[in-house]
């Protein structure tokens, strides 16, 4: 078996035998056997990195295998500089929510921790999929597990969000898969995505195709006006949901910008780039002001991200090395920042059972050493340099002033905004006196939640002071990617 394989189907084999034989009288043995599952799936995408080489374009660590002979679909998984990074991110954020559940959740703790190591496989399956079949099976299989995290261990109103989260998704995704059929027909009967990008297509046809694609990416991102299901979704779903959410499923749609409507309709892509820099600015200003006057943390929180990732929408359809890289760190670093902003609300909700802003007040009196750990998500999150939310709105920015300077100075407000609704946030939940008794008697964050934020707070740190590892992956498949667009014409 393949290291891609193995970094699929690891999660996905602990999680099935969590849910076949985990019964709550054995919880204790039950979140061990989670742990361990989540690190050897960690364990075994390490090998992606060390052995991956620099300066190709090529699809690296190629398994290819007959899987419906008859429609020509293949088993056939890649990684390349697009890619290998979210492999990594999604099984080291699923180390992280199996901590950060560790205590939080009492019942039915085997079906919650196999929920989440099922989805972890299924989400690293949708970054390696090179089969146009392969990743759409993978891209709706990851709805079911995230439905029944929110539909079970969410809040007060569950039900709703998780039907809103599967209907928003999976609507989009019915055109995904139309256009998916229609490449089939066109490439002579291939599945291939690799055959799709060299496919000749008239300007209709992109043009269809950009916005089928758009339909199943744009509310996965979610790009504005179609960003609605977020933040009720975050409010309702449990802490480790919401992390997951932020950090990994909202990078399924931007990845799939890259991989499908990018390549796949190039001129489509040029011809439309300006709805889709105006959706973003809108994305990155408007919401932006909309999270400043939230009084819930998710939601303020989940506003932020809708935000954040308008940055990396802009930076793909600028159309240059520094936008389209920069959007690739903001999406690595968001899964970082946002995962830990989601856990260090988590961490507070779970001793106070309160997410409204006005509950809270000086909370660094009695919890200076968490104070210290949200106060760095807080800076990151408004964009300090030093920090990885700073690498890739930076190169976003740079990139848009050489697009142009109008596009580049509407992104830059976002860094103001970010840093007002970050800091506004803070100074209410954190600062000054103690405002109430719930505050009063909070204690300090345990052994196991400080062990849960330092490991965010370092992947934070390094990728903010050193990002180059990062962006060596990244810039021969950038480079590659650019190449196709702007070389790429419309038949005659």
């Amino acid at each position: 078996m393949g290291l891609l394989s193995l970094s699929i189907w690891t999660p996905i084999f602990f999680g099935v035998v969590l849910l076949a034989l985990g019964r709550d009288e054995h919880a204790k043995a039950v979140r061990w056997f989670a742990l361990i599952g989540a690190v050897i799936s960690l364990l075994v995408t390490l090998p992606l990195y060390s052995g991956f080489q620099l300066g190709t374009s090529e699809m690296q660590f190629v398994e290819n295998a007959s899987w419906i002979p008859r429609f020509n679909v293949n088993y056939h998984l890649g990684v390349d500089g697009l890619s290998m990074w979210f492999v990594l991110l999604t099984a080291f954020i699923n180390v992280i929510v199996v901590i950060a559940g560790w205590e939080v959740i009492t019942q039915r703790v085997n079906q919650y921790m196999g929920a989440f190591l099922i989805l972890s496989g299924l989400m690293i399956g949708v970054f390696a999929a090179l089969d146009g079949i392969l990743f759409y099976v993978f891209f709706e299989a990851t709805l079911i597990p995230m439905y029944l995290i929110i539909g079970i261990w969410g809040g007060p109103n569950k039900i709703y969000a998780a039907f809103k989260f599967f209907l928003y998704t999976l609507l989009g995704s019915l055109l995904m898969l139309v256009a998916l059929i229609f490449l089939y027909t066109k490439s002579g009967g291939s599945f291939d995505i690799a055959t799709w990008h060299k496919l000749p297509l008239d300007s209709r046809s992109q043009t269809l195709l950009f916005f089928a694609f758009f339909a199943a990416f744009a509310v996965k991102v979610p790009m504005f006006p179609v960003h609605t299901w977020l933040p009720d979704v975050h409010v309702e779903a449990p802490t480790g949901g919401s992390a997951v959410l932020a950090a990994i499923m909202l990078k399924l749609g931007a990845y799939g910008f890259l991989r499908f409507s990018m390549p796949i309709a190039p001129d489509a892509a040029r011809e439309w780039a300006w709805l889709m820099i105006a959706l973003s600015l809108i994305a990155v200003v408007y919401v932006g002001l909309v999270a400043m006057v939230q009084q819930d943390m998710k939601k303020l929180v989940a506003y932020s991200s809708v935000a954040h990732m308008g940055f990396v929408t802009l930076g793909f359809f600028i159309f240059n090395d520094l936008g389209v890289s920069g959007g690739l760190v903001q999406m690595i670093a968001h899964g970082f920042v946002s995962g830990a902003m989601f856990l260090s609300i988590g961490v507070l909700y779970d001793r106070v059972h309160s997410r409204e802003i006005a509950d809270y007040g000086g909370v660094v009196n009695t919890m200076p050493k968490f104070a210290a750990f949200a106060l760095l998500f807080t800076m990151a999150n408004s964009g300090l340099p030093g920090t990885a939310g700073f690498i890739g709105e930076w190169m976003v920015i740079l990139g848009a002033v050489r697009a142009n300077f109008w596009i580049g100075l509407g992104a830059a407000t976002a860094l103001i905004f970010g840093a007002a609704y970050s800091l506004w946030m803070f100074k209410r939940v954190y600062l000054g006196p103690v405002t109430n008794d719930h505050v009063k008697e909070l204690t300090d964050i345990n052994a196991r939640e400080f062990f849960m934020l330092a490991l965010l707070a370092i992947a934070v740190l390094a990728m903010g002071l050193y990002p180059k590892p990062f962006t060596d992956v990244m810039d021969a498949s950038v480079a590659d990617l650019l190449k196709h667009v702007a070389l790429s014409k419309l038949p005659n």
